[in-house]
């Protein structure tokens, strides 16, 4: 059995470096959620608003396709956000103390990404897309299309 290696010696200005660029990366992911909530908005709105002058109620059933679409993508968009949650826990541990230096290692976010999103956010969908700030606008807007869908 082969000697286990020391571990290297924990780099905490790369440490810091890479939790600033996570805390970036999340901002970015809700920079980009608002963006597809916008798109969202104007694309279902356009076309269930289009209707209107229509006599073809399928129209409806498509703007609330085209916002469950959106709905999905706003969840699975959250779930790879959240998967950098991990590693800026473990990094904020790290630093209060809490965690050894044999458990931190530098440049580790693509593994921690993997790791996280494998074992815990990618089961995650549904709990996701039930959550208050992914439900809005598009799951209201899927329901509420398709009723009307069913009630015109």
């Amino acid at each position: 059995m082969a000697a286990k290696k020391p571990l290297p010696d924990v780099d905490m200005d790369l440490l810091e470096k890479e939790y600033f660029y996570l805390q970036n990366i999340v901002k970015d992911y809700d920079d980009k959620a608002l963006t597809i909530k916008t798109w969202s908005v104007s694309i279902a709105g356009a076309i269930a608003g289009s209707s209107a002058f229509t006599d073809s109620k399928e129209v409806l059933l498509f703007a609330s396709l085209v916002s469950f679409m959106f709905w999905l993508v706003e969840g699975s968009w959250k779930s790879f956000q959240r998967s950098h949650y991990d590693r800026i826990d473990a990094i904020e541990s790290f630093m209060r103390g809490r965690r050894g230096a044999n458990e931190m290692r530098n440049f580790q976010i693509s593994k921690s990404w993997v790791v996280s999103y494998m074992s815990r956010y990618r089961k995650s969908l549904p709990e996701l897309l039930a959550a208050t700030h992914v439900f809005l606008p598009h799951g209201a807007f899927f329901f509420l299309l398709l009723i009307a869908y069913f009630l015109f």
